[in-house]
């Protein structure tokens, strides 16, 4: 799939895309082809732009996950956007594929997420620590299979790895996820956790920008799409 086959949401101000499963939103030690890069490219190809490309990145999603990604195409948008995705302008609405039911068909988990820089993961604790910090999250059970789960979540703090460390830390494993517990990988090494709604204030123009984006095609997804 090519990533104009990927856009959800294009404007003078705003690129929004579906990012796939084992895609950088930005550059890292790898020095990996990023989806910014694609962007960059996209954008210089297509406007017949000359020189550097500007593109601002006021969010990210970890590299296994799937879904939307809000770039900024100008300074202008992207200092408005960060104010939003640091305080409650922005909803996001993520689906998780875990290993076990929830203890309730919907609920609500408050925990403190402690940062393991060593092993580049979060841990969820019921009590507040020093160098803590406080995760929210409103969940639903939505879909069910035999063996997997489809929960819908909505994220009211954006924290390292949240969902997969407050989901581990109630004893369920998203798909594919080892470095959270679950049993076995996925063949395309991503995780089956994918940011599926966002919802916000367009930062210049002021109108509601809602934007959905597709999960990966799959047996398993493509089962769960049929019963939502």
């Amino acid at each position: 799939m090519g990533l104009q086959d990927r856009i959800l949401f294009e404007d003078n101000h705003l690129l929004i895309l579906n990012k796939l499963c084992g895609e950088l939103v930005q550059g890292d030690n790898t020095g990996d082809v990023t989806l910014a890069d694609l962007a960059k490219q996209y954008l210089k190809e297509t406007y017949h732009k000359e020189g550097n490309v500007y593109l601002g990145i006021p969010h990210r999603l970890d590299r296994p996950t799937s879904g939307i990604v809000v770039y900024a195409k100008t300074e202008k948008c992207l200092v408005r956007l960060n104010e939003m995705f640091k305080g409650s302008g922005v909803k996001k609405i993520y689906w998780a594929i875990v290993d076990k039911l929830p203890p309730q068909d919907e609920g609500t988990l408050v925990h403190y997420l402690i940062r393991d820089t060593k092993h580049n993961k979060s841990i969820a604790t019921p009590i507040e620590r020093k160098g803590s910090k406080l995760a929210k999250l409103d969940y639903r059970l939505v879909a069910s299979s035999k063996t997997y789960f489809l929960l819908e979540i909505q994220l009211h703090t954006g924290r390292h790895h949240q969902i997969r460390a407050q989901l581990a830390a109630i004893g369920l494993h998203i798909k594919g996820d080892l470095k959270y517990g679950a049993a076995r990988s996925n063949p395309d090494g991503g995780i089956c956790l994918h940011a599926r709604r966002i919802t916000f204030l367009h930062p210049v123009k002021k109108t509601e920008v809602a934007v959905v984006a597709e999960p990966p095609h799959d047996n398993l997804w493509d089962a769960f799409l049929e019963q939502v």
